[in-house]
């Protein structure tokens, strides 16, 4: 009896154990039961529009429930729908043999040859089962063509110390347009920046903004190297642009300077200074020095000085012993001009000097036009040196009376009306002032127009005051920049000589970083004046 019953329990264990794996095997899914996969191009062009398009298919007998797919865009994609790096949609139930397809459209963006990979991954799970399940796959683009030209263009070889330009040269050949772009450069230790055209953040970015097709522009910057002979400097400079907070690097160029050992240094002085301003209307003495820094005499060299800048007055160019040419608006000296050209010993020096003016009454065509510098490029046997010299601005008052405020009035009291106008060639200037202290016999009686216009008195000191604050570059000489003015009454009690005395502008110049300032005369009566009849 008791062997039947064993025999039993095992014969209807087995049999449980059967129908279980049954009900098991029927229930089961493997990764494999879901067939998920990414299509799109391997290769795009930067800014160019792909197409993802997710698939799948059951592949089992088992329908898969609660299903969603997350679709993740490379780093790199703007994605043409949305903002969103990272999709979630609700696909709900898959059958066995069911399939299906989503697409998701973006644009590239990233340096040549970038991998740019997209993720897709769907969860799911079996009926009358809990444990969630996914099955997942990646697809890789290479950003094969990025039509972006970025060229970073200077000497390969430089004396320490020698002042230089370089150049960096951008252009779009992309059909989308680029945004948010900005430029940095990495100096090399011992570089000393002096300037740079257009003006950076800082030394070294550049926001440039955005970029359409056939669009581009160029960054000047000028400065020297410090080092030692053989000593290489790397410059690299990076194109990307900012979304969200996160750069992408579009483009990059980098070049190596080595320091060579000079054989002829120099340097200049302008009016007797190395870092001279220039104004309007200056004479400007140019000093330049030469000194042979090698370990044997040199002979029988040749100088030319070359200009380069809209505000020389080139007709007024004097040079001892120089020929000038005005065809490539250069100065040249022969050996047999200056004994140190014929002969320069170890160490010795030699001078020549040369007088030119800037323009008294320069003006600029545009808005666009300022900050101006007067360069000079200095040519000696195979040495170069190039030098800079900032214009500094100009800002104008003018002042005037236009009305009799009391015509008709007794002689022993009256009010005129003063206006007063400012202006400003080029370079932006802040900070600006205007002031004039009235003559005695003189009293300002307020009315001033118009009213925002911010003007103090002082009674004691009889000193009129108005802020203007900030003068853009073209104020009063373009349309899109009036000149501010304002007009003001001043009452004369007794018979004076004058009515306004010298009206002073001042502001700090932002290109130059440096005080200006210009008067307009003080305002006096004839002996033939109504006032004084």
């Amino acid at each position: 009896m008791q062997k039947f019953v064993l025999v039993f329990l095992l014969v209807a264990t087995a049999a449980l154990g059967a129908i279980g794996f049954w009900f098991w095997q029927k229930n089961s899914t493997s990764r494999a039961d879901l067939k998920l996969e990414i299509l799109a191009p391997d290769e795009a062009t930067l800014g160019e529009e792909i197409l993802y398009t997710v698939k799948w298919k059951n592949m089992g007998d088992v329908g898969f429930e609660n299903a969603k797919l997350t679709f993740e865009y490379p780093s790199g994609a703007l994605p043409s729908e949305g903002a969103e790096m990272r999709k979630i949609t609700d696909i709900a139930n898959i059958a066995p043999g069911q399939e299906g397809s989503m697409q998701f459209a973006a644009r590239l963006f990233g340096k040549k040859d970038d991998v740019q990979e997209a993720r897709a991954t769907i969860t799911y799970t079996l009926r009358n089962i809990t444990a969630n399940l996914r099955a997942e796959t990646s697809t890789s683009t290479v950003l094969a063509v990025v039509p972006v030209n970025f060229e970073l263009d200077m000497p390969s070889r430089m004396e320490s110390e020698q002042q230089f330009d370089f150049t960096l040269n951008y252009s779009s050949n992309s059909a989308y347009p680029l945004s948010n772009l900005r430029i940095t450069l990495e100096y090399p230790a011992g570089f000393e920046f002096r300037s740079a055209s257009p003006s950076p953040i800082g030394e070294k970015e550049w926001n440039i903004g955005a970029l359409n097709q056939a669009e581009g522009g160029r960054i000047t910057v000028t400065g020297a190297l410090h080092g030692n002979v053989q000593e290489a400097k790397l410059f690299r400079a990076t194109l990307g642009s900012w979304k969200e907070g996160k750069f992408t690097l579009l483009r990059d160029n980098s070049k190596i300077v080595q320091i060579i050992e000079p054989r002829l240094f120099i340097t200049q002085k302008i009016n007797g200074s190395s870092d001279y301003i220039a104004n309007a209307g200056d004479t400007l003495h140019y000093e330049v020095f030469f000194r042979n820094s090698s370990d044997r005499p040199l002979e029988n060299l040749s100088m030319v000085v070359s200009l380069d800048g809209k505000p020389f007055d080139l007709t007024s160019i004097r040079a001892d012993g120089g020929n000038f040419k005005p065809g490539d608006n250069s100065i040249s000296w022969r050996p047999s001009d200056v004994p140190q050209l014929r002969f320069l010993g170890r160490g010795e020096e030699g001078k020549i000097e040369f007088w030119v003016d800037a323009q008294k009454e320069f003006r600029p065509v545009s808005p666009q036009e300022m900050n101006f510098v007067l360069k000079n490029s200095v040519f000696l046997s195979d040495a170069k040196e190039d030098f800079t010299m900032k214009l500094s601005a100009n800002p104008g008052v003018e002042q005037r009376i236009i009305g009799d405020a009391t015509p008709g009035a007794p002689q022993t009291e009256k009010f005129y009306i003063v206006e007063w106008k400012a202006t400003n060639a080029y370079n932006d200037v802040g900070n600006v002032r205007v002031k004039a202290t009235l003559p005695a016999g003189v009293e300002f009686a307020d009315d001033v127009q118009p009213r925002e216009a911010v003007v103090t008195y002082d009674s004691v000191s009889k000193e009129i005051v108005w802020t203007v604050a900030d003068l853009p570059a073209g104020t009063g000489y373009f349309g899109e920049f009036p000149a501010p003015l304002i007009t003001f009454r001043v009452r004369v009690t007794n018979r004076v000589e004058k009515i306004m005395g010298e009206a002073r502008i001042t502001g700090e110049d932002r290109f130059t970083n440096r005080s200006v300032t210009d008067t307009a005369p003080e305002i006096t009566f004839q002996s033939d004046s109504n006032h004084n009849e």
